[in-house]
């Protein structure tokens, strides 16, 4: 009896030792973990553990998982074994669905089109909005008609190895919902804007607009102030979106005067869309905008990002010279 005592102890601690033992990972040049990737319904986990390149025996690791009562437990996913994993580490990995992470960043102001560029970069992201229109891709969203521009909120997105772009856009895309319903709820009761469609559309410009986030309740109270007098918006950012591919670079003044429906110094009011993806602050520039008696601003150029701001065009005019004209001389 006590020497079966004595078996079953050492058994038990040659089994806890093991437990608790990093395993060794059979590693491909140039990668420093093991890709693990179990799909949904897979049976003999343990098996496709070794054949990935954790250098265990399997017959060990399955009886592990029966005999800690979670082998059914464990999900679906793409997991990752880094060098000092142990046999315990692993199926307590499993067992909680803690997959290897990707992730990818959308900037505010950016545009869709940059917003498609950075998802077709992103690390193990499927590219399955490839070769798709935009009309297309909205409608893979449940956005059929949709226009895509600012529909998107700038954040960092995570998501599993392998997932779908589209899936990534889709929770940007509510995301932006949530952010700017938030938003509408707190607008100021005299608002011009009439709808959250509005609402979007001027931050999106505002977000364009703002070289230093101080300015930037500012900038909304000049565009709002300017609604309410029913002046021209006479924004650039507008005038470039709708410029398109035809933009180089250089905003010229035939470009100021030829019409498009982007062209706020030819048409009234906002522009038909979006045109990048504001962010938070900026979605509540649009309609929580600073009390201000402004109608112009012009950007400082002294590095600061500030811009200078006037109630009315002598004021302006003085200084866009002082702080354009002037400095554009040789």
């Amino acid at each position: 009896m006590k020497l079966a005592f004595v078996a079953a102890l050492l058994l038990a601690g040659a089994a806890w030792w093991w437990l608790n033992q990093p395993m060794p990972l059979r590693l491909q040049p140039g990668s420093q973990v093991v890709d693990l990737e179990i799909e949904p319904g897979t049976r003999g986990v343990a098996a496709l553990v070794v054949a990935s390149g954790a250098d265990v025996p399997e017959p060990l690791l399955q009886a592990w998982f029966r005999l800690s009562g979670q082998a059914r437990q464990i999900k679906a996913g793409s997991y990752e074994l880094v060098p000092g994993t142990s046999p315990r580490k692993l199926l307590r990995m499993l067992v909680r669905g803690e997959e290897a992470l990707k992730s990818v960043t959308l900037v505010e102001g950016w545009t869709f089109t940059q917003v498609r560029a950075a998802l077709q970069k992103a690390e193990q992201l499927t590219p399955e909005s490839i070769g798709l229109s935009s009309e297309i891709i909205m409608q893979k969203l449940d956005r059929t008609g949709v226009h895509p521009e600012g529909r998107f909120f700038p954040d960092t997105y995570t998501y599993a190895k392998g997932s779908s772009d589209l899936a990534v856009l889709k929770r940007a895309a509510r995301a932006m919902d949530k952010r700017l319903d938030a938003a509408w709820a707190l607008r100021q009761p005299d608002t011009p804007l009439k709808t959250p469609e509005q609402a979007l559309i001027l931050a999106s410009i505002i977000e364009k607009e703002t070289g230093m986030a101080a300015d930037r309740a500012e900038i909304g109270g000049v565009f709002i102030n300017r609604l309410r007098a029913g002046m021209l918006l006479q924004t650039d950012p507008t005038v470039i979106y709708g410029l398109g591919a035809e933009f180089d670079g250089n905003l010229r003044k035939r470009h100021l005067q030829a019409d498009t429906p982007y062209n706020t110094y030819t048409r009234a009011g906002l522009p038909p869309t979006p045109i990048a993806m504001p962010g938070k602050a900026a979605l509540l520039a649009a309609v929580q905008p600073a009390p201000t008696q402004a109608l112009y601003f012009v950007s400082r150029n002294d590095g600061t990002g500030r811009s200078q701001f006037s109630s009315n065009l002598d004021e302006h005019n003085r200084a866009v010279n002082k702080y354009l004209r002037s400095q554009s001389k040789p």
